[in-house]
């Protein structure tokens, strides 16, 4: 089933706010949301009406999609959340992402055994809840009863809402089941809310407390020992949403902000510190010569990315030396301009050489949705939610479905993403704020596992450097290396699963002439019928001179999951 994004826009008519749900593309002053599907859009239309920031919608927005998109998103997942605040013109991220167990007996089983694709010893810390408090403290308006209450309306309507491919769990089907568990679960939070003195950030504080070190968390205390997880009420209680400012590079004006390397995001950053020593305009949008240079920079990018990135917390990572001009001018010279390269190049930003060595390469799968959001106060919002469902069942009696993001590790010793106690892993999820002059100018999120960055590298040099418009950036072709190593693949050994070819993967739409052309560059061109490579974007872009949000997504493509067959 191919599953489409919708855009609703909050009208323009003098005092009064009136919204409506259209597909694919819309455009107004107050206010706009994009996401997976028309009751999240709806959710965040709401509180936008109510006088919500778009922290408030998309809180709502994410709170909905762990219904509408269950299985691949759900509340036990994560999301990586980008906040522009206009008053202070700043961005922050706030890491809505698990961590591993703190149990150190279980990482030595995961060391022994591997990583499983599924189970509950597959999951993180359940991260979305603390994650949506945390956004409606720092950057809202509204309550958690008021978000919550589209969700809650969807769980009692008593009919299954989700439209995402179908997937079957041995433990939660495709059926309303756990709807009434979850619903009664926020019903829990939201009577912790309402029931704790305080101010009202204190109050949105007992609905956290009471989710990771109440009686919730007893509950699912209770069941991770009887599904045999590595997982306490220490580890919920021990998790907290990190709030950290962004990692920012310039590019011909724009300020373009992503995650640290606790995500893959800075690999956009770093591609476009490679590029802007190319001359693309004058190749032209979609040249063979475009194709070839973002490409190779991809590449480079992408091979430094799976040697020296991890969560910075646990590890040093050389990030002020990756995107350095020093760094960065040893590595652009490695773009042969008539030759693509067949080999994982990483280079050495610690002592400032060119190249490392070989590195290897891994296949890929996954699970994420969309929210994009932007306020009539120019506050934006740029998040990727995710959660790919396990199949140990639904949180018993909590109806707190988790995912299987650990397989995001490896357990490689000595690498900068093995598996630890209470370590985050080096996910994929990497949505994207762009400014100019302090302003709002792009909120994009995409998914498509490794490939993220690649689409989403795609669409801005579309938009920034060739001033296309939203809709057309989004539908017209794109493409994707596939050399790197594969996020989802967890074993020591990182040659295990290398791709049988290295491959270009472009949308249809190029002419014979510019396919041939790639070829004789040395790209093993490949057409993706089946558009699992290319993403599904969700692209908010605001202009600054109109004061006006335009928003696009591409209606042809279905939703990168994995098991799409």
């Amino acid at each position: 089933m191919i599953k489409y994004l919708f855009f609703g826009i909050l009208g323009l008519m003098p005092f009064v706010l009136s919204s409506q749900v259209l597909s694919y593309q819309s455009e107004g002053k107050n206010g706009i949301v994009a996401a997976s599907e028309k009751a999240p859009v709806q959710a965040g239309l709401d509180m936008l009406k109510m006088g919500g920031t778009a922290a408030d919608a998309a809180v709502a927005v994410i709170l909905a999609e762990t219904v509408v998109d269950f299985p691949r998103f759900n509340i036990g997942g994560e999301v990586i959340f980008m906040f522009y605040d206009a008053k202070m013109q700043k961005v922050q991220v706030l890491s809505g992402l698990g961590e591993a167990p703190l149990s150190k007996e279980g990482i030595a089983w995961y060391m022994d055994n591997g990583i499983p694709a599924s189970s509950i010893k597959a999951a993180l810390v359940p991260a979305v809840l603390d994650v949506c408090v945390k956004a409606l403290q720092l950057y809202g308006n509204l309550s958690f009863a008021q978000t919550v209450a589209p969700t809650l309306k969807l769980l009692e309507s008593g009919k299954i809402v989700s439209s995402a491919i179908p997937y079957s769990l041995s433990a939660v089907s495709a059926d309303t089941t756990w709807y009434s568990s979850l619903a009664k679960t926020f019903r829990k939070l939201v009577e912790a809310e309402q029931k704790s003195s305080g101010n009202r950030k204190q109050k949105l504080q007992a609905v956290a407390d009471r989710f990771y070190r109440g009686d919730i968390a007893d509950s699912l205390d209770v069941w991770y020992k009887a599904t045999g997880s590595f997982f306490t009420k220490a580890d919920l209680a021990n998790h907290v949403t990190e709030v950290e400012d962004a990692v920012t590079v310039d590019y011909k004006g724009y300020s373009v902000y992503k995650a640290d390397t606790w995500t893959q995001g800075p690999v956009m950053l770093q591609a476009l510190r490679l590029i802007e020593n190319f001359d693309l305009k004058s190749s032209g949008y979609l040249s063979p010569q475009y194709i070839h240079v973002v490409t190779e920079a991809l590449k480079l990018s992408l091979a430094d990315r799976d040697t020296y990135y991890g969560d910075p917390l646990f590890v040093k990572v050389p990030l002020k030396n990756l995107l350095s001009d020093e760094y960065t001018n040893l590595r652009y010279p490695l773009i042969d301009l008539r030759k693509a390269s067949d080999e994982c190049r990483p280079g050495d930003p610690v002592n400032m050489k060119a190249l490392l060595g070989k590195g290897d390469y891994l296949r890929v799968m996954g699970g994420t949705t969309n929210c994009s959001v932007i306020d009539q106060w120019g506050n934006m919002v740029a998040s990727s939610p995710s959660g790919w469902g396990s199949d140990a069942g639904a949180g018993g009696s909590t109806g707190v479905t988790h995912g299987t993001r650990l397989k995001s590790f490896n357990t490689l010793k000595g690498h900068p993403n093995c598996i630890e106690p209470g370590k985050r892993p080096r996910v994929t999820l990497s949505p994207t704020i762009v400014l100019k002059d302090g302003k709002p100018v792009m909120a994009l999120s995409c998914e498509g596992g490794d490939t993220q960055d690649q689409n989403q590298l795609n669409f801005f040099l579309a938009i920034a450097e060739f001033g296309i418009k939203p809709y057309d950036a989004v539908t017209l072709p794109r493409f994707n290396t596939n050399l790197y190593q594969g996020s989802f693949e967890p074993s020591s050994d990182r040659n295990k699963a290398l791709p049988e070819k290295r491959t270009l993967a472009i949308r249809e739409g190029l002419s014979i002439e510019d396919w041939l052309s790639l070829k004789e560059m040395g790209h093993s061109v490949v057409l993706d019928q089946n558009k699992v490579f290319i993403g599904h974007p969700a692209i908010i872009y605001f202009d600054q001179k109109t004061k006006v949000a335009y928003g696009a997504t591409d209606p042809s493509t279905a939703r990168f999951t994995g098991a799409l067959k």
